[in-house]
């Protein structure tokens, strides 16, 4: 089982001065094996404090993210799993299933990753299962007129197996929902056994799915 982290599109400081602190005390160092990051970090700062989240962190170059050395994507594997990052300004129109589904053929993956749009969403279409955690800041953007709800996800790879759980702040409280796929070709005989999020990260109680806290 790996745990990664998804998360992206913070705009720290130009759209908003921090994550929120519900959030930050679910982050907490040596639970996450992994950083899967969609850009807009905007300053360094915040790039290190994902580094104490968790060692290995990948980050791809977002619009507004000024650093050269983020590339413009990344490929990440968990056999059998093959995992895509954007930032997802590359997608036209911005968040159509078709051109992501176009990008993630081209990158040959299983599951894409991106960001932009800051509005979460975990779908499997045409094949492939795409993951946009939002922003985890609910930093502003035109493409909304509500102010964005802020939102990361955790991704619970299990083999052939991708549960994602999105954590998402409305009205002060952290809720959470899950969203599971299957690779197809690797179908397992029995269903996997994860029926709640993660053991390793606490939340609230206040779970939309997937039983009560701890």
């Amino acid at each position: 089982m790996v745990l990664v982290l998804v998360i992206g599109d913070l705009h720290i400081p130009h759209r908003t001065h921090d994550l929120p602190v519900k959030f930050r005390k679910l982050l907490v160092p040596g639970k996450i094996q992994q950083i899967l990051c969609t850009g807009n970090v905007c300053d360094k700062e915040t790039f290190e404090y994902l580094k104490t989240v968790a060692a290995d962190v990948h980050v791809v170059k977002g619009d507004y993210d000024e650093t050269p050395t983020f590339p413009l994507s990344v490929t990440v594997v968990h056999p059998p799993i093959k995992i895509g990052v954007i930032h997802g300004h590359q997608c036209i129109p911005t968040g159509d299933l078709d051109s992501l589904s176009a990008i993630a053929r081209q990158m040959d993956v299983d599951v894409l990753i991106s960001g932009h749009t800051h509005t979460f969403q975990a779908i499997e279409y045409d094949g492939k299962f795409f993951v946009n955690p939002g922003s985890a800041t609910g930093a502003w953007t035109g493409l909304h007129t509500a102010d964005p709800i802020p939102s990361f996800a955790l991704m619970d790879i299990q083999g052939p197996v991708v549960v994602t759980y999105v954590y998402q702040l409305i009205e002060g409280e952290v809720r959470v929902e899950k969203v599971e796929y299957r690779k197809e070709d690797d179908v397992p005989k029995e269903p996997p056994k994860s029926a709640v999020p993660p053991q390793s990260i606490p939340t609230s109680p206040s779970i939309s799915s997937g039983g009560g806290g701890w």
